[in-house]
């Protein structure tokens, strides 16, 4: 009968296996920690424990997602008072006028917000093209049409978080673009 001995290759595979899953769920930690935006820690992240940084990130999960029901419910009443006002006049009419444009500064990153008409739409080629000349990469851009409008939502993220970008040229530049 064979003696194990304390380093046999089974128990080291299960000490490398723990370890790479340590090391693993650090580095997902790590990436959670990252796209929270830096205004939404209270002290800074160096100081907070693993533990208290995964807290603030579920908050601030868990404050997106009242945000989203807040802007569908929104939705939902804007769709309803315009379906109710197209039954009664026979008319389409807009409480905001097209285009309409809203940069957001989230910290190292951007959101961009583009609500346009079908008839008068833009390249959204050109819109990252700006992002990106400015010093932003653009991370995700989602298209939607709801009636005769199409909502387009981009998501930037900055190149180099030392020099930041100027959101003021970026929306000059997107505002002359999108007006045009």
């Amino acid at each position: 009968m064979k003696k194990r001995s304390s380093t046999s290759p089974e128990k080291l595979d299960r000490k490398t296996v723990e370890r790479n899953r340590r090391i693993h769920m650090k580095a997902l930690c790590v990436k959670l920690t990252s796209l929270i935006p830096p205004n939404h820690f209270k002290p800074s992240k160096e100081m907070l424990s693993q533990h208290d940084q995964l807290d603030q990130a579920a908050t601030y999960i868990k404050q997106l997602k009242e945000r989203i029901e807040e802007l569908k419910s929104m939705k939902a009443l804007a769709m309803s008072s315009n379906n109710t006002n197209n039954e009664t006049t026979n008319t389409t009419t807009d409480d905001f006028k097209l285009p309409v444009f809203e940069l957001r500064d989230l910290g190292s990153s951007l959101e961009v917000l583009l609500i346009s008409g079908l008839k008068r739409n833009f390249k959204l080629y050109e819109v990252i093209s700006v992002l990106q000349d400015e010093g932003a990469d653009v991370v995700t851009a989602t298209c939607a049409t709801v009636g005769d409008k199409v909502f387009h939502t981009i998501h930037a993220q900055v190149k180099v978080s030392r020099v930041g970008v100027e959101t003021s040229r970026i929306c000059q530049r997107l505002q002359e673009l999108i007006i045009c």
